[in-house]
């Protein structure tokens, strides 16, 4: 079997790769990334890509070679500029990574016979939840560039897929827990690093936003599964939240789980904030249903000492977090100020991807 990964340099690549080679030994594996955060280790000393059997770099939004898909059974679409944040100050690049990217990926994946494709997607979608869990049938509500590209992508597969070519879109709720290529722009992974550095948790909202979440070792397990899939499993073209309804916290709940295992932290909250719109509980009984081996194992607490034990060791020492090098947005920011990359976030050629 050959699955070949696209964006396999970001946060949840590395996890992937390594549930992938142990899980299969002999799978072959490729990966394709404009490798803009490949520095951004944590506690390695080598790069998780060793696992590989090739790695390409590029750039998806240019020419992709039907090359890169040949021999491909399964390919994953993990790709994206993966937040909100980054969404809003680069909305027409979202736009062309998230959707163009992804549909046209999928188009050369097709014509090179590849059978599965995988699109991390995001429970995002539902943006205003209102007062019950979302199911897949519920009306979406996008409040941002990058729910709304989720979206858009969903979409355009559903046109591709048939009996030879099975689609799976996985609504992830939102990430968390240890990558080998970190990030600290997720909310619970924030919590526990704050905690941590500096005894305090500052929430910018009055906590009651609800977030659904998911390790991402789950998330590795889960595009596994999507990536052997029968059609009887959900169809030729399959959109599932991706999670567990043991995961479904308010923010302010999270941060008082991180205080009940880091001792003496305060906790701060804007109760003067206006509403959070983006609050949203999820129903994950589908994906429960439909991949019963595959569910999620993580808690809440175990990924959160899990969390703390990492830092921990590493003696983790960035006290002003947001400007780390683990936070996506700043990256970009400094790779664009430092001229490697333009105002599309495409490499300089001087300062190409092998630099």
């Amino acid at each position: 079997m050959h699955i070949h990964i696209n964006g396999n340099l970001g946060y949840v690549g590395p996890v992937l790769v390594s549930e992938l080679r142990n899980t299969i030994p002999e799978v072959k594996l490729s990966g394709f990334d404009t490798a803009f955060f490949a520095p951004c280790l944590l506690g390695s000393d080598s790069y998780p890509e060793r696992m590989l059997d090739i790695q390409y770099f590029g750039d998806l939004r240019q020419s992709q070679p039907i090359s890169l898909y040949q021999e491909a059974n399964a390919v994953i679409q993990l790709a994206a500029i993966s937040n909100d944040p980054m969404g809003k100050e680069f909305e027409q690049v979202t736009h062309h990574i998230n959707t163009d990217a992804v549909y046209e990926s999928a188009v050369l994946a097709k014509k090179s016979g590849v059978t599965h494709f995988v699109f991390a997607s995001s429970c995002s979608v539902y943006g205003e939840g209102g007062d019950f869990a979302k199911s897949e049938s519920a009306t979406l509500n996008p409040l941002t560039a990058y729910a709304q590209s989720k979206i858009n992508a969903e979409e355009h597969l559903r046109a591709l897929a048939d009996d030879n070519f099975i689609v799976t879109c996985l609504r992830f709720a939102t990430a968390c827990g240890w990558s080998p290529r970190f990030r600290l722009d997720l909310v619970l992974n924030d919590f526990v690093a704050s905690a941590i550095l500096n005894g305090r948790i500052n929430i910018l909202s009055d906590g009651s936003p609800w977030r659904p979440l998911i390790h991402v070792k789950d998330m590795a397990r889960a595009m596994l599964w999507a990536a052997k899939r029968n059609k009887e499993q959900g169809g030729e073209f399959l959109i599932v939240n991706t999670g567990s309804n043991e995961w479904n916290y308010q923010v302010r709940d999270l941060a008082f789980a991180v205080r009940d295992v880091i001792a003496n932290v305060d906790i701060s909250i804007n109760h003067s904030a206006p509403p959070d719109k983006r609050s949203y509980r999820v129903d994950f009984t589908s994906f429960n249903k439909l991949a019963p081996g595959f569910v999620p194992r993580q808690n809440l607490i175990s990924t959160i000492s899990e969390l703390t034990s990492q830092f921990r060791l590493l003696n983790f020492s960035y006290f002003d977090i947001y400007h780390s090098p683990y936070i996506r947005l700043k990256v970009l920011n400094d790779l664009r100020k430092s001229g490697k990359l333009d105002e599309q976030l495409y490499w300089i050629s001087e300062f190409n991807v092998s630099n």
